[in-house]
């Protein structure tokens, strides 16, 4: 048997994650590719279509455009710091952050495979209001240029995302988040992640 038949459960996507990041982080990133070679090399994480398959990684459908230039910029530069995407933005060119931002911005977002809880899409409602998420992601939930669409973006990741910023565990990250979401308990967090994540 195989290592990955031979895992099971919850532990089967972890495996196929971190595989997935590991032949990534292999490959050359950044090194005199062709736009259309990156934009492959990201769909090996991402997804083919800019919506990721895998566990706690974020989609990148219908970001807009600034905002994923911002972020590669950010990361590129070590602003940012996310280990496992520093192999592949070392290398990029500034047109490169231009055509990749722009190519992803143009995809259509879709929802992932993740269950939906109706009762804590409810909750994240309510929490979403009072913290008043829409003036700056717009009330759809689709971002506008340095602020990130946060609609039908993957519930783990979201999850993740938000625990870090209220927790200031997410470097070069915008500080206004870690004030938005301070106080809220991870209950909170996983009802405003449902939430954003049904729209």
């Amino acid at each position: 048997m195989n290592v990955v038949g031979a895992v099971s459960g919850w532990r089967r996507p972890l495996v196929l994650g971190l595989a997935a990041v590991v032949f990534c982080a292999t490959q050359g990133f950044g090194q005199s590719l062709s736009i259309a070679d990156l934009i492959t090399q990201c769909a090996g994480c991402h997804g083919a279509d800019g919506n990721s398959p895998l566990p706690k990684i974020p989609s990148l459908a219908g970001q807009p455009a600034f905002f994923v230039l911002n972020q590669l910029f950010l990361m590129r530069e070590g602003v940012r710091k996310v280990e496992a995407m520093a192999p592949f933005v070392k290398d990029l060119k500034d047109s490169d952050l231009h055509a990749l931002s722009g190519h992803f911005s143009k995809l259509p977002p879709k929802p992932s495979s993740e269950p939906i809880d109706a009762a804590l899409v409810k909750r994240g409602t309510e929490i979403a209001m009072q913290k008043k998420c829409a003036s700056c992601h717009k009330p759809t939930l689709t971002g506008d240029q340095q602020i990130p669409r946060i609609a039908k973006q993957r519930v783990d990741y979201l999850i993740q995302a938000l625990t870090e910023f209220r927790d200031s565990k997410r470097e070069g990250a915008d500080t206004l988040m870690s004030g938005a979401v301070a106080g809220l308990s991870d209950a909170d967090l996983a009802a405003l992640a449902h939430y954003a994540a049904s729209r």
